[in-house]
């Protein structure tokens, strides 16, 4: 009697290489296509070198397990993305650290072709979750996260790299939400496909805003800017302990609110 023949895992194939307007999203290789990540970094960032992530790291990414994925316009490489890979509940997972686009090429999808070669490279070795953390002050952010990618998020991590140099920081502690795209979920397949992750809110959902004139705080009035800050860590906390998720972003009578609900 013939043994059986071990099924092989069903895995997504590595994702190709693909121009479309002129951008072609594809793994960084060499070190010089990874010191140019230093160089775009720099200009999104504009930190002091005290907090640009250096070279090392971007090797080390690429050649443990990994991810560096650049976005190129002919030769010139003009966004990218850097991931670690990390290992939570026994399985293998993608920490997205790094994610930018230089500023005369934004608003063309290119963040998003980014991430989406990021999900697919991710399938094809079996990994199906990459986290982020990303400043809730930031709705812009938060509106991509989820609403155009599908992420939920149910941590808060207060101060999570220490007061940064970078201007974009805004000398505020730098609290962040994580993240997490379950790669394969339901939720994460709708969104992709251009629909919406769930056709209505919870009876549940309560409400965190961002107060439209935040940016314009953190200029003018600091120490307002940071009582904000303080406010929505404490309204965050409160939720998820209470096992809710931040799943969406909507339009508020003062800014702009999060949605928080019940999460399983």
């Amino acid at each position: 009697m013939k043994p059986r023949a071990e099924k092989k895992p069903n895995r997504t194939r590595s994702p190709r290489a693909e121009i479309r307007n002129g951008i072609l999203i594809r793994h960084c290789q060499g070190l010089d296509e990874l010191e140019t990540c230093i160089r775009v970094e720099r200009k999104v960032w504009k930190s002091a070198d005290l907090d640009v992530v250096p070279i090392p790291m971007f090797v080390v990414a690429s050649e443990t397990g990994g991810q560096v994925i650049g976005a190129f316009h002919g030769r010139f490489l003009i966004g990218f993305t850097l991931s670690v890979v990390g290992w939570r509940d026994k399985k293998p997972f993608l920490h997205s650290h790094m994610a930018a686009v230089l500023t005369a090429y934004r608003d063309r999808g290119i963040g998003q072709r980014l991430k989406r070669f990021q999900r697919e490279d991710a399938l094809a070795r079996g990994i199906g979750l990459i986290e982020w953390t990303f400043d809730p002050l930031k709705t812009m952010n938060a509106y991509f996260n989820f609403m155009r990618l599908g992420a939920i998020a149910r941590r808060y991590v207060p101060n999570a790299y220490g007061i940064t140099t970078s201007p974009l920081h805004g000398n505020l502690p730098t609290d962040r939400l994580v993240a997490e795209w379950q790669l394969r979920s339901p939720r994460v397949l709708r969104v992709l496909a251009g629909k919406r992750a769930t056709p209505s809110f919870s009876k549940k959902a309560v409400r965190i805003t961002i107060p439209s004139d935040l940016e314009h705080l953190k200029k003018t009035n600091p120490v307002a800017a940071m009582r904000i800050q303080s406010h929505v860590r404490q309204e965050f906390s409160k939720w998820f302990a209470k096992g809710y998720a931040a799943t969406a972003v909507a339009p508020g009578k003062s800014g702009v609110d999060y949605i928080l609900e019940p999460w399983k």
